[in-house]
């Protein structure tokens, strides 16, 4: 069986400020987490019943490919299980990479819009937004295109050895990754 890169990403029911705080995620609650899954290729859509499925899908990939989703992501699916998600899954966090090059923490969107040139399509806020009126399919669509992006930027950056962004101060920079994949 070849690898399984699995892609990776969440949205939540409620906010930091609805939680208390940043120091609370585990109780921000999931509504849609979305993977992609190179073993099998395709997407997969979880709603809130199916985390235990997708906890599994995290722990048993050979690489889990995100962006901000161990310090974010994990954090909130915590609220789900006992298990220690970051210890047991193997990852790449693309955010974690270049903050480490560049000193501070980059949005997806000025990652994606420099690289790819195009961006996100919507934001967390508007999940929240959605998530009360009951547009899950909204949450769905927009979690899956997240996803298509993080996995668009990753590629670029293992083809090619970089990244470009716009910078704090709106200039295009270009980062260096290394984010080759391992052969099977």
């Amino acid at each position: 069986m070849p690898q399984d890169f699995v892609y990776f990403d969440l949205e939540t029911q409620r906010t930091a400020n609805d939680v208390g705080g940043w120091g609370n995620k585990d109780k921000m609650g999931v509504s849609v987490g979305v993977t992609y899954s190179s073993a099998e290729g395709k997407y997969i859509i979880y709603d809130e019943a199916g985390i235990d499925a997708l906890i599994d899908q995290i722990v048993r990939a050979d690489l889990v490919i995100g962006y901000n989703h161990i310090n974010f992501d994990y954090a909130v699916l915590q609220g789900y299980t006992a298990w220690d998600i970051e210890s047991q899954a193997v990852s790449l966090d693309l955010m974690v990479d270049i903050e480490q090059e560049l000193g501070y923490r980059p949005k997806l969107e000025d990652v994606a819009s420099a690289t790819l040139g195009t961006g996100k399509s919507a934001d967390g806020l508007d999940a929240i937004r959605w998530w009360q009126s009951g547009e899950i399919s909204k949450i769905a669509r927009y979690c899956c295109f997240d996803v298509k992006v993080t996995k668009c930027v990753h590629e670029y950056g293992a083809q090619n050895g970089f990244v470009k962004l716009m910078d704090r101060g709106g200039r295009e920079q270009q980062i260096s990754v290394n984010w080759a994949l391992p052969e099977a």
